[in-house]
């Protein structure tokens, strides 16, 4: 089957498909990137266990365009089920050939926490670096003449846009508006392996500092020089993989006057990848998802390999991310980095966190930081990866429903932040 040059009219032909069952034609489709992490018979899986939860397709919507960079289109297909419905979102080349895909749940608007007050600040865009690779970010600035501390948000791997969005969920809208209305000066930016994913993912010697750092400290720079901003306070919070490379920012832009670290991982990526696919098959086993862990099992151990190059191919590796990629990672001790730095930090850890965990992460912190009076670790028995509170043990599922960073998480960070509510370290 050959599709037209209208992406829109691609991405839903790849939902009809799916609602057939031709995930083969669909994995022609598919351009390199997405090929080296997904096949056919993993998004035959992934389609099943969304219409065992909604049903069978009953109507497909709409489809919404959004320009991303040069020659890649987001289309967002709207899909209505017998008992709820999901987003089938894609990135589409000008070739007809996609470049991402993922099954989302079906949203609303996101609404604000009740923590949240905007009338206590506003709002401005940024552009976060320079050149061909700049992105877009939001100023959440407090009304008022300051001086304020300030802190720059880095959301977790993947390529996720300024507010972490996920689902119906913004976390990072949520920390923003709840530390603004409280007196701190916030900038969040869309990372750059969300605003230019084809020219990123297409880069083989792309690394973890690529993704995180150049930009990090351009809006470090950036924040620094808002008028009402104390540049001598201007703090980097992290989480997840943000919060793993945060130590690594502030090695290389000394002025960071200190770290937040939200369930900053420090387990080696390709290990914890292993023990997550195999709590996730605890929840729902099946000859599907076992061969989904061999799979798994398989890229990590290649991962691990002391013969491991730059020459390794992508499709042999975890998560479709290049060999520089994992010899970056297997040569970054975040905990290590993070000790050798003259900085105080705030870090904290869900409790019921399957992704990274007490036992598994934050272990590590405390064994190298625990000593250093200016390290705060704190952690929240109540909330997920997310930081949203529940109870029993986390799945997958909790994530899709609309909620908030716990209240809690938020006014102990402004306290921390904040010398003359409190201390800080």
């Amino acid at each position: 089957m050959t599709m037209g040059a209208d992406p829109a009219a691609t991405a839903v032909a790849v939902v009809e498909m799916a609602c057939k069952g031709r995930f083969a034609e669909i994995e022609r489709l598919f351009a390199p990137p997405l090929r080296a992490v997904v096949n056919a018979e993993a998004l035959q899986v992934a389609w099943a266990a969304e219409m065992g939860k909604s049903g069978q397709v009953s109507t497909i919507g709409e489809p919404v365009s959004e320009r991303i960079e040069a020659g890649l289109v987001r289309v967002s297909v709207p899909v209505a089920c017998e008992r709820g419905g999901l987003t089938v979102v894609m990135a589409v080349d000008h070739d007809g050939m996609l470049n991402g895909l993922r099954l989302a749940a079906a949203t609303g608007p996101w609404t604000p926490p009740p923590y949240a007050d905007p009338t206590r600040f506003a709002e401005h865009h940024v552009t976060v670096g320079d050149g061909p690779l700049a992105v877009s970010g939001t100023v959440s600035m407090p009304h008022g003449p300051g001086p304020r501390p300030g802190v720059v948000l880095l959301s977790g791997g993947g390529p996720f846009d300024r507010d972490a969005t996920s689902g119906a969920n913004k976390p990072l809208k949520d920390l923003a508006w709840g530390l603004a209305g409280r007196g701190v000066a916030v900038l969040r930016f869309d990372k750059v392996t969300h605003t230019h994913s084809g020219q990123v993912a297409n880069a083989p010697g792309f690394t973890m500092a690529d993704e995180y750092v150049p930009h990090a400290v351009a809006a470090v720079q950036l924040l620094q020089q808002q008028s009402s901003v104390d540049p001598a306070r201007v703090f980097v919070l992290g989480h997840s993989m943000g919060g793993k490379v945060a130590p690594r920012v502030a090695t290389a832009e000394a002025s960071v006057a200190g770290l937040v670290i939200m369930a900053g991982d420090t387990q080696p990526m390709h290990q914890a990848a292993v023990r997550v696919v195999r709590y996730l098959a605890s929840l729902d086993p099946g000859p599907a998802v076992e061969a989904a862990v061999e799979a798994i099992v398989r890229q990590a151990a290649m991962v691990a390999s002391p013969d491991l190059s730059p020459s390794t191919p992508t499709e042999a590796l975890l998560f479709g991310r290049p060999a520089a990629y994992w010899l970056d990672l297997r040569g970054y001790d975040p905990v290590a980095t993070a000790a050798a730095l003259d900085k105080p930090m705030f870090i904290l850890q869900g409790g019921r966190d399957y992704q990274v965990t007490v036992a598994d992460d934050l272990s590590q912190w405390k064994a190298g930081l625990a000593h250093r009076p200016d390290v705060t670790i704190r952690v929240y028995d109540a909330d997920n990866h997310l930081f949203f509170p529940g109870a029993g043990p986390s799945t997958p599922a909790e994530y899709e429903p609309a909620q908030h960073v716990d209240p809690a998480v938020v006014a102990d960070i402004v306290e921390w932040l904040t010398p003359d509510r409190g201390k800080i370290g």
